[in-house]
């Protein structure tokens, strides 16, 4: 079996995200023969169709969703919808010929914040999804509330039960992506 390569991109770009300590948990509860890269947002401009060429930054994200078999998004809520960072990816990512670098890939949808734990934000997502043809795993859904012990001061997942959450995500993320590789 061939390895899986995986791109997690976090919707929020602060250091301490608990979406970004969503992320580097993953990293360390993948299932076997499978690889977690971040992609770093943090320089990405606003996507603009005056701009016929992307920006290096926007460029090097181009790269590492053209080598991923499936997406990883983390996705925090902004005023009950996805951040504007992970919105503003795909957009640009959207706009490239024949949308090859979205098209027909599996996501997996995660997200850490308030009281419902991103879901009307996840549910905005996914019909962003529905546009980009891309196939979102139904479940497991992973929803946590960042606010509830779950995470450290610096965004870590420090709580069990949401890493084994995670971790049946990724195990079923893993399955998803190599069904739609078929």
């Amino acid at each position: 079996m061939s390895e899986l390569k995986l791109l997690g991109i976090a919707g929020s770009l602060r250091t301490r995200s608990t979406n970004k300590g969503l992320l580097r948990a993953a990293q360390s509860l993948l299932p076997a023969d499978t690889v977690l890269e971040l992609a770093d947002l943090s320089d990405i401009p606003f996507y603009n169709a005056d701009v016929t060429t992307p920006p290096p930054s926007v460029q090097r994200v181009f790269s590492q969703l053209a080598q991923a078999d499936g997406l990883l998004l983390a996705c925090p809520e902004y005023n009950y919808s996805m951040a504007p960072a992970l919105k503003n990816i795909l957009d640009w990512a959207s706009r490239e010929p024949d949308n090859r670098l979205l098209a027909g890939k599996a996501v997996a949808i995660m997200g850490a914040g308030g009281g419902m734990g991103t879901s009307r934000a996840q549910y905005h997502l996914r019909q962003v999804c529905v546009f980009l043809d891309l196939h979102p795993l139904n479940k497991p859904e992973f929803f946590a509330n960042a606010f509830t012990g779950g995470f450290d001061d610096q965004g870590n997942l420090i709580d069990e039960t949401l890493r084994e959450a995670l971790r049946n995500q990724l195990q079923a993320l893993a399955v998803w992506v190599r069904q739609l590789q078929k």
